[in-house]
């Protein structure tokens, strides 16, 4: 994992931080060879704790340990230039009582795993950010903080959520912006609107506006939306998408139904950037919703590439790798693991895989392989 800097906005930042068929082929400009830096994104979808992951994880009283979930997965993480995911879980303090599904709460040793493992940053827009209240966002921010991952989606205050997260990394300069469709039950506390991003479009224009005034040259925009366990994208999250395309978002990522959804190609309306990407849910990259479907997730790599001469940017591949959360015993123990599944020879030389495993794996990677393209061909599974 390359390290990353931020580049100063509006506000000092004080941590890291329909359906059209377009191909990438029909706007890619020839760009001269010595003149060109890369930038290598990876985003992952939902990031959850349910109670049996902090009940494996537990190692001793109030300590836990989740490095083993990305022991086989880590090195995909760590070779992107820069790696977020949607975080679904409240973070408490040290001592608290944890919880998980309806109203999350994990050990603080759930994000410094993240950071162990290849994570950057993370959109804390969702429908679990305010499962306990003010003081869980609170508590969340802060234990992020601590371990150098970058956030947005939810902020500990009216400045801190006016500060447009833009990151400076190989020349390109590109601004994150994240938002959810709701907050299940919970309600945000009157006068303080900043906890967390809710989807208002014209939240979002002048959202994007900022970024671009900013100095940001490309926009993703990350969702929380959709109906939970649809493999395909509903109504609304399309004219959402189409909306938010409108309004000048170059890359959109999403989460929340809890499986794969197709990805899509579309025209920017981005003077240095012609095609953009829509990848409408990126499935649970850990959790404990082990199903046909939920157990799979992927990881979206976007390569993007810059010509300094002419400053135009485009993406020059997508690709993913599929990957599957093993929940039982191993050498080690009981333990949750995310695997990579997209070479057949690594996971079926693993000791501890049943052949009913090894058959849900088989299953998971062709489900993942026919969802991710059902819209386009193009997007490419990774092979090294």
């Amino acid at each position: 994992m390359i390290k990353f800097f931020l580049l100063i906005t509006s506000f000092l930042i004080s941590y890291f931080i329909s359906r059209n068929q377009i191909e990438l082929s029909d706007f890619h400009n020839s760009i001269s060879t010595d003149s060109i830096v890369t930038l290598r994104i990876a985003v992952v979808g939902d990031l959850m704790c349910h109670s049996p992951q902090y009940n494996y994880a537990k190692v001793a009283k109030d300590s836990f340990d989740f490095n083993p979930v990305y022991r086989f997965i880590k090195p995909y993480l760590e070779q992107a230039d820069f790696t977020f995911g949607n975080l679904e879980t409240v973070i408490g303090n040290k001592g608290s009582i944890y919880s998980g599904y309806p109203r999350f709460k994990s050990p603080t040793e759930y994000v410094s795993a993240l950071s162990q493992n290849g994570f950057d940053f993370v959109c804390f827009a969702n429908n679990h950010t305010l499962d306990q209240g003010e003081s869980g966002v609170l508590s969340t921010i802060e234990i992020l903080k601590q371990n150098n991952i970058g956030y947005t989606g939810a902020f500990v205050s009216q400045s801190d959520r006016d500060s447009v997260r833009i990151f400076k990394l190989n020349e390109i300069k590109t601004a994150i912006l994240a938002y959810s469709y709701g907050t299940n039950a919970s309600s945000i506390p009157k006068g303080k609107n900043y906890l967390i991003n809710l989807i208002n479009l014209e939240l979002i224009q002048k959202d994007i506006l900022k970024a671009r005034e900013s100095g940001a040259e490309i926009v993703l925009v990350n969702y929380h939306f959709g109906n939970e366990y649809q493999r395909l994208p509903s109504e609304y999250q399309k004219e959402v998408v189409k909306k938010t395309i409108a309004l000048g978002a170059d890359i959109i990522t999403a989460s929340h139904p809890h499986v794969i959804q197709p990805a899509e190609f579309f025209k920017t309306h981005n003077a240095k950037l012609d095609t953009g990407i829509v990848a409408y849910s990126l499935g649970n990259f850990i959790s404990n919703q082990i199903n046909r479907f939920t157990d799979a997730g992927v990881i979206l790599y976007l390569n993007l590439e810059k010509n300094l001469n002419s400053n135009q940017i485009k993406i020059s591949s997508v690709e993913y790798i599929p990957t599957w959360v093993f929940k039982g015993r191993t050498e080690r123990g009981n333990e949750y693991l995310t695997l990579p599944i997209n070479d057949e020879t690594f996971y079926q030389e693993l000791p501890f895989l049943t052949e009913i495993d090894k058959a849900k794996i088989k299953q998971a990677k062709s489900d993942t392989d026919e969802i991710i393209t059902y819209y386009i061909q193009n997007i490419k599974l990774y092979r090294h």
